[in-house]
């Protein structure tokens, strides 16, 4: 699948006679806010017989064949390029029978409504998902379990073949985060084996397959505590045939001493767990700065870090369904508001503006003014990004992938990953 970056005077239909498709199929593959109106940087998914390979710095002709194992074949599927001169950013189409398309997980957070749009969230999205995480059943400090509503939710994964996660968190209303509720249950045999019976209770009355343990803020010194408290939980959930999975914070190195990172031991996790999701998002966040949520350099750099702690079969790479638009200059304080990146599109659309790419980064961006005369700032994904951070999955050998969160319309995204991947399905 190729990804064509919308110049001045493209339209819908000239792309299409330009690549020997149709308009209806660029529209079903990337439903564009306004098929009538494209935005200057905007991409679009094209089909093609096969794969576009991005070349990067210091790749040659000779090198991408060998890495897919292809040589005159690869000529012949790109009549238009010179093996001499091929340039950084250049796409080379690489030939379906050359590609052998790794079988990957992929999960998905979900944050329930109750109601009919759950099901109508996942009938969309469930040939792409291995699993959905049910956001989220919050652990008390007398071991109990404050679940949302989730049923309308579980018919839709019972009924579309998605595998259930039970997400328990130590969040508690008006704290959030809180590490003396997570220091209140992993201290305590008592605490904890009452929260372990719950769990197990749950998972059978409703069919989850497994718990996701999403404790954050967890003080550093109860590392070793929370390390012996997944142990425990392990053995419980398998002997009952359910399996145990972890959220982490990002991090490059073993560092103890941050209240989100401390007590994230990756060497533990990588032991005791059958898999972690590493949240390798978050870097321009809502509180903070303008910037790229999931800039790939900071990606892949805690990805190799991982991958020295924790077996790679057992790492799923966060991946954020989101953007911010922060209003400019940013004042401590102030809080952007969320986007998904088809609402950054129409935004970009409504406000005339083009969207500009950041190479290093690899993240989509654009300014704009409101109606007040205030600057804004918005980052968010597009194909191009997105296919840069899949590419990670392979760069790294992980076992696949988890976005944060349904909701946020990219319809880009799933048709990447069936282009790139075969889906593993449990169910």
């Amino acid at each position: 699948m190729q990804i064509h970056v919308v110049k001045r005077g493209d339209t819908i239909w000239n792309i299409a006679k330009q690549y020997g498709t149709t308009p209806e199929e660029i529209i079903r593959l990337n439903q564009p806010p306004n098929p009538n109106s494209l935005v200057v940087g905007q991409t679009l998914l094209i089909p093609s017989a096969g794969r576009a390979d991005i070349v990067k710095s210091g790749e040659s002709f000779y090198t991408t064949a060998q890495q897919y194992g292809v040589s005159q074949e690869l000529e012949q599927a790109n009549p238009g390029v010179s093996p001499a001169d091929l340039q950084v950013g250049q796409q080379v189409q690489i030939p379906r029978e050359a590609q052998l398309k790794r079988t990957i997980e992929v999960n998905a957070y979900l944050e329930p409504s109750g109601g009919p749009d759950d099901r109508a969230t996942l009938r969309e999205v469930a040939p792409y998902l291995t699993y959905v995480s049910v956001f989220s059943y919050r652990a008390t400090r007398d071991g109990g379990l404050t679940s949302p509503n989730d049923s309308f939710a579980l018919a839709a994964a019972r009924e579309f073949g998605i595998a259930p996660l039970l997400v328990m968190t130590n969040f508690e209303a008006d704290i959030g985060f809180s590490a003396e509720l997570a220091r209140a249950i992993i201290t305590s045999e008592e605490v904890k084996n009452r929260l372990f019976d719950n769990l197990v209770r749950i998972i059978r009355e409703k069919g989850f397959v497994g718990v996701n343990v999403d404790f954050e803020r967890v003080g550093p010194e109860d590392r070793e505590t929370y390390n012996q408290f997944l142990r425990d939980l392990a053995a419980r959930l398998h002997a009952v045939g359910a399996i145990l999975s972890t959220a982490l914070a990002p991090k490059e190195s073993d560092y103890v001493g941050g209240e989100w990172h401390g007590a994230h031991d990756y060497r533990a996790h990588g032991e005791i767990v059958d898999f972690t999701i590493i949240m390798t998002y978050e870097w321009g966040w809502s509180g903070g700065p303008a910037y790229a949520v999931a800039p790939i350099n900071k990606m892949r750099d805690v990805l190799r870090y991982a991958v020295t702690r924790i077996p790679p079969r057992k790492i799923l790479m966060g991946f954020p369904l989101y953007g911010y638009d922060w209003t400019l200059p940013f004042a401590p304080g102030t809080t952007a508001r969320t986007i998904s990146p088809q609402a950054a599109i129409r935004l970009a659309d409504r406000e005339n503006q083009a969207i500009e790419y950041d190479e290093t980064l690899q993240a989509p961006f654009f300014h704009y003014y409101d109606n007040q005369g205030r600057q804004h700032e918005v980052w968010f994904e597009d194909a191009r990004s997105a296919k840069a951070k899949l590419n990670l999955i392979n760069e790294f050998n992980l076992r696949g992938v988890s976005f944060w969160e349904l909701g946020n319309p990219f319809p880009q995204i799933w048709h990447l990953l069936a282009d790139m991947f075969t889906i593993r399905k449990l169910r």
